[in-house]
């Protein structure tokens, strides 16, 4: 009989070799035997034991409705071995989440009341659960998706009250008490009465009583929006998130993740939807198309340099699970199990690991970086082409992204230590490549190595006594 310490060690055999054979091999999957928190300074999650979480999540939001164990398992191990962390998915989905049946025939609710909940239904929930924690992956689980509280822009029905909404709460929170659980509440609806704010509050209350106060809990508001316009000073509110939504040239949405970073009290914030990649944007693809890879990137590196902890992909096939057998929302390209394999989500794990291979918990954002051009839509740029500038808190080093291969000029004072070591590093392949050695005085323009207009770049320029590895190339340690 296999002993439950052995157990673990076979788990983390196979994660790892998983990851030995994946392009993530240098990223660690998450630690689903250990709770997350709040860090002291309240800017980013870590693990119970102080050591940094990175937040890299894919919408999933119809997962636990629409795939088979076997289809759940494929795109589980798919998000591990691309450096995912987290994978954001609903238990009372959007599309037809009440009233169509799972791939085995269950609804997850008896006559649609929160109260007499399915469990064949959340037998199905529970093995991608334990599967998810088997593979490395937290699951961001929203107990519902909005049109069920708030039938706004959906089709409802609505079910919930305060008092269903606590008692569901309470038992969904008991039931995942000891699962690698982030709590999502919300579900793309704004918060327009007081009974919709009632509602939330009650299903918080509850699932911090049936989970015991295990787990972290975060709102997932309505686009262009987020949870702290509603709930930032609300005591269950651990951190914040945006949808900055499904828009290319609208740069404005993603400066609002800095201005929820710079509120007080001081919470983590994070981007839960961005553009997906092949979304329709604006939502009008005969009049603008879909996004590509860098229209996801870039949001990317916009949200981790103005303060974001962590970052959500998501694509426009994955999040409905699409097959070509199903109606499709909003003219998806390809089927979802085509989708995983965009080069977007593959790109994803190049933004963890540059993130994971400098000290993290002392990153703040700081575009003071870069010396401004006499032309407002040159540098530091506007709109698509808008940059943006981090630095660790000491000054150990410094990281700039360009949308564009245009030359910028950065303050090289703001790195510590008498020679700066620069690099380019490349978002699209994970590649970083020397770009030599400075003083740390006065203003200096660099070139990115390509002068495509759509092509991005980060540079990297570090303190040279620190001998940091390469970016992205190895984990720094935090201890």
């Amino acid at each position: 009989m296999i002993s439950a310490m052995s157990k673990s060690r076979l788990r983390s055999c196979v994660i790892l070799f998983a990851l030995l054979v994946s392009p993530a091999r240098l990223l660690g999957a998450a630690d689903t035997s250990k709770l997350l928190k709040v860090s002291d300074n309240k800017r980013f999650l870590v693990y119970e034991d102080g050591e940094p979480f990175f937040y890299l999540g894919d919408t999933a939001w119809s997962l636990f409705h629409r795939l088979n164990r076997e289809d759940a398992e494929k795109y589980l191990r798919d998000r591990a071995a691309k450096g995912f962390t987290v994978v954001q998915a609903v238990v009372l989905a959007e599309i037809h989440g009440l009233t169509a049946p799972n791939p085995y025939g269950h609804l997850p609710l008896i006559d649609n009341d929160p109260t007499r909940p399915n469990e064949k239904y959340f037998e199905h929930v529970d093995w991608i659960v334990k599967k998810a924690r088997e593979v490395g992956l937290f699951i961001g689980m929203l107990p519902t998706w909005g049109d069920k509280w708030n039938k706004k822009w959906g089709s409802g029905p609505e079910i919930f009250t305060p008092a269903n909404a606590r008692a569901y709460g309470e038992w969904l929170g008991r039931r995942y008490r000891d699962e690698p659980i982030i709590w999502i509440l919300g579900g793309d609806r704004p918060i327009e009465n007081d009974q919709h704010r009632a509602i939330i509050a009650a299903m918080a209350r509850g699932l911090r009583a049936g989970d015991q106060g295990r787990h972290l809990i975060t709102f997932h508001p309505v686009g262009g929006r987020g949870s702290s316009e509603w709930f930032h000073n609300e005591e269950w509110l651990d951190f914040n998130m945006r949808q900055n939504g499904h828009e290319v040239d609208f740069a404005p949405r993603y400066a609002k993740t800095a201005e929820d970073y710079a509120r007080t009290p001081i919470k983590p914030v994070i981007d839960g939807e961005p553009i997906y990649e092949d979304h329709p944007i604006s939502f009008k693809a005969s009049e603008f198309g879909h996004s590509i890879a860098a229209d996801v990137r870039r949001p990317l590196y916009w949200n981790l340099f103005s303060g974001a902890f962590g970052h959500t992909y998501g694509h426009h096939s994955v999040w409905q699970m699409w097959t070509p057998d199903r109606q499709p929302i909003n003219g998806p390209l390809m089927p979802w199990y085509e989708a995983i394999n965009q080069p977007g989500a593959g790109q994803m794990q190049y933004g963890r690991a540059l993130m994971e291979s400098r000290p993290f918990l002392t990153r703040i954002p700081d575009d003071s970086v870069i010396v401004p051009a006499e032309v407002a839509t040159a540098v530091p740029g506007a709109g698509t082409k808008r940059l943006v500038a981090t630095r660790d808190q000491s000054g150990s080093y410094v990281m700039v992204y360009s949308p564009a291969g245009r030359a910028f000029k950065v303050r090289m004072d703001k790195v510590t230590g008498r020679k700066v070591k620069a690099w380019w590093f490349n978002p699209r392949t994970g590649e970083a490549t020397a770009a030599g050695e400075f003083s740390n005085s006065g203003v200096r323009e660099f070139q990115p190595p390509d002068k495509g207009e759509a092509i991005d770049w980060v540079l990297v320029l570090d303190d040279g006594s620190k001998n940091f590895p390469p970016p992205g190339q190895a984990k720094w340690p935090t201890n």
